[in-house]
């Protein structure tokens, strides 16, 4: 029970690391984060929308980071790197976070939930779904998806080609949960297979075999007709010299 119960300390450390830096860098536009442990330490990255903000003037705002993370969650020597996201519409977590915003902006709900999708197609993905539930019209809670091309929900596709994303809009009316799900556009699913041609992956195809020539294929001049000579013999009763 010791290694389970290490494994299970680890992990919920990550998850509340990760929620800490959803609130700390929200501004920012937080898109994901990667923890892994090195002999020197526990390299964390960061991604953002917006790194700037992230870093702060003359990295005052990174060191406190830093500081929180060592303090609070007892990371050993954390090492925090910023990446930008090259693009912020592809990224499940940013597009959830801005939904998110629209709402508590007083958007319509499904003015929002299909400028998302439509945003995120255009931006080259296979396939994207938005799920948006609470209450959203009255006291009744309900829930309503926005789906568009091709979305995996089980199995090693989904975990391989989806990403997700989660926020929440605190409104008058209460919490609204919103989930976003895209298919990156890299994805390339089991069942579609590409037939190369053999001269594409260098084997050499043999010649096709020669057909053997037939005797009557050789023949070129038709043998004479002896009742065609018949027919164009002179007339009975006249001669080639006279009447």
């Amino acid at each position: 029970m010791t290694g389970e119960r290490k494994f299970i300390n680890e992990n919920t450390r990550r998850v509340l690391l990760k929620e800490y830096m959803m609130k700390a860098v929200d501004r920012a536009g937080f898109g994901g984060i990667d923890i892994q442990r090195t002999p020197l330490g526990t390299r964390v990255t960061l991604i953002a929308e917006r790194p700037g903000l992230v870093i702060g003037r003359k990295g005052g705002v990174i060191k406190s980071l830093t500081s929180q993370m060592e303090e609070l969650f007892d990371f050993d020597n954390p090492q925090i790197e910023v990446q930008e996201d090259s693009n912020p519409d592809l990224n499940a977590q940013i597009m959830a976070k801005k939904l998110a915003f629209a709402l508590e902006r007083g958007w319509h709900f499904r003015r929002a939930g299909h400028s998302t999708v439509r945003r995120i197609m255009d931006s080259g993905a296979r396939g994207c779904q938005v799920v948006i539930s609470g209450k959203l019209t009255g006291q009744r809670h309900r829930t309503e998806k926005f789906k568009e091309g091709h979305v995996k929900y089980c199995g090693e596709p989904k975990r391989l080609f989806i990403r997700e994303g989660f926020a929440a809009a605190k409104l008058k009316l209460g919490i609204i949960g919103v989930k976003v799900q895209i298919m990156m556009p890299d994805a390339r699913l089991p069942d579609e297979i590409n037939v190369l041609e053999p001269s594409q992956v260098g084997i050499e195809v043999p010649p096709e075999p020669v057909k053997p020539v037939e005797f009557f294929e050789q023949a070129e001049t038709p043998v004479p007709d002896s009742t065609q000579e018949l027919d164009e013999s002179p007339e009975d009763g006249q001669d080639e010299g006279g009447e």
